[in-house]
């Protein structure tokens, strides 16, 4: 055995042997169904103490040799049939890049060590090959393949430290890239390469730098979602052996839920909306075995992830992206375009960015159906008020107040506070606001912010006789809320708002929401004086029938 090549079960042996072990042995029937296939290549991108560790400790005790049969025959893994097929019968290769790259250490030389140490034990398992270059690790491995037969499993664990520690060297980071597809693509000698990170595998463009990969996020586990942390059943027998609560346990640590493959006798039930099983229930393990082994429920996260990290990428304020903290930390989803993240800690070119990145870093967590984000649990919201004390938030909770409050009095049909709070949220929205009427519809939305989290909003709903400027749709979750169908006039009056929605009969688009809808005119007269210097008016009619 050596420190890089067939390392032994040392890893694997501390976790079985440790107070509180939780077996996810049965992922080796995953891998070793992709093991020298096409589906080779798995990279594993989780939060920190996410269990990423353990897994790749796992791999190499299982795969490489000597055969470690007795810590198996304990586990899970051993209770299926041809449990046993790989083991012990490939050398594996165990990197942690943490050791190599690190904060201003030139990632050309880096590379050059680590491939001169793992190159050195390899020849030393290997004397009696003919080695063509023994300082290139790719050209050893392949001359160990063309004499021996001898298949690899790679096993990296921390294969983003580089874009980590040295986030600003993108040749260093290309090289590497570059490294890693010439060392992977397209080589019979590879069996299985299994990485894992914090981030998926960087993106330039649309495009993955290592496209041979299958990617199990944070965002789609897939296969491995069960793996991705502790599931629902794994803590619930935790707190029976350890005396703890589970309500207590599940109501602190619960939230994130992950979606697992689809059965395919299951799919057409999934696609009527009767299936729902493949949804996965998950917990940071860290904070469950903290809590279990102390027996104190409390915040562990911060030992982990720092609040000043999320702070500082949340202050960006990118596109709203305080508002879209605000609306979150009141309990709200916020629904984001992933496809333009570029993997890194740097890339940001709108608020949807900074917010996949804070799906991969845990601190928010993703549904796959709605392709929303919002807060996991209380731990983590702990972190979000921690990282929001600072005075620069102070105005963006205020606005997020009225935008409630403003809520509260359509819900009521105070038509005079309605008014009263889109002229303020006008007035804060800015000058640019106050041209026509769609920049009158820019003002109201900003207004009704809060509104996300009980509504889905639909600008401009065709009614087949006109277009509806605003129409805020109840969400699943709350469908005791009216819901709202807003008509704007410019330099008009409420009565003109009003007759143009029976008119047109615009409530026959929302015949479903038939007794529990309200009808909301607002004008805005830029030419309003007084004392109060009131712009904006308003009438709210509640309709019990379709028009």
């Amino acid at each position: 055995m050596g420190i890089y090549l067939n390392p032994g079960s040392g890893g694997f042996e501390e976790e079985i042997n440790s107070e509180i072990y939780v077996d996810k042995t049965e992922m080796v029937l995953y891998t070793n169904s992709v093991l020298k296939t096409k589906q080779k290549y798995i990279s594993i991108s989780r939060p920190r103490r996410f269990g990423k560790s353990y897994a790749a400790d796992m791999l190499c005790a299982y795969y490489g040799k000597p055969e470690s049969r007795k810590y198996f025959e304990r586990c899970r893994l051993s209770e299926h049939d041809g449990w046993d097929r790989y083991l012990g019968k490939l050398d594996v290769i165990r990197l942690v890049m943490t050791k190599f790259f690190k904060e201003n250490v030139d990632a050309g030389e880096a590379l050059c060590k680590m491939q001169r140490l793992v190159s050195k034990e390899i020849c030393a398992a290997y004397p009696d090959v003919d080695y063509e270059d023994r300082s290139s690790l790719i050209q050893t491995i392949e001359d160990v393949y063309a004499a021996k037969k001898s298949y690899f499993v790679i096993v990296i664990d921390e294969w983003d430290a580089l874009f980590r520690e040295n986030r600003e060297d993108k040749k260093g980071q290309a090289l590497y890239l570059d490294f890693l597809r010439d060392w992977f693509k397209d080589n019979d000698y590879i069996a299985l390469a299994y990485m894992t990170g914090i981030l998926p595998i960087k993106k330039y463009g649309k495009h993955s730098a290592l496209n041979m990969f299958d990617e199990y996020s944070m965002i789609t586990p897939m296969q491995l979602a069960r793996y991705t942390g502790f599931t629902n059943d794994e803590v619930k027998a935790l707190c029976e052996a350890y005396n703890m609560d589970y309500n207590e346990v599940s109501d602190r640590y619960d939230g994130y839920v992950v979606s697992d493959m689809l059965p395919v006798d299951r799919r057409e039930q999934y696609r009527n909306k009767e299936y729902h099983a493949q949804q996965i229930s998950i917990y940071s393990p860290l904070s469950v075995v903290k809590a279990i082994t102390t027996g104190y429920i409390q915040n562990y996260w911060n030992k982990t992830e720092t609040y000043e990290a999320l702070a500082e990428y949340i202050r960006m304020n990118m596109d709203g992206l305080k508002d879209a903290v605000a609306l979150m930390m009141e309990g709200g989803s916020v629904r984001v375009d992933i496809s333009t993240y570029q993997n890194d800690m740097t890339t940001f070119t709108c608020r949807d960015d900074v917010l996949a990145l804070l799906i991969n870093l845990g601190y928010l967590k993703y549904n796959l159906e709605t392709a929303e984000v919002s807060i996991p649990n209380k731990e983590i919201f702990d972190g979000f008020k921690a990282s929001t004390r600072t005075d620069e938030w102070i105005d963006t909770f205020r606005a997020f107040r009225a935008s409630l409050k403003l809520l509260d009095a359509i819900w009521a049909s105070d038509e005079e506070t309605t008014a009263e709070l889109m002229e303020l949220a006008h007035d804060r929205a800015g000058n640019k606001t106050y041209n026509d009427e769609a920049a009158l519809s820019y003002g109201i939305q900003y207004a009704m912010y809060a509104a996300q989290k009980y509504y889905t909003t639909i600008q401009e709903l065709d009614s087949g006789k006109g277009y509806a400027d605003l129409v805020y749709l109840p969400s699943p979750k709350y469908p005791d809320k009216p819901a709202l169908l807003i008509e704007l006039k410019y330099n008009r009056d409420v009565k003109t708002a009003a007759d143009q929605v029976r008119a047109r009969n615009y409530p026959q688009m929302l015949e479903h929401y038939k007794g529990n809808l309200l009808i909301v005119s607002v004008n805005y007269d830029k030419d309003a004086r007084g004392a109060a210097f009131k712009r904006h008016s308003c009438r709210i009619e509640k309709h019990t029938a379709i028009l």
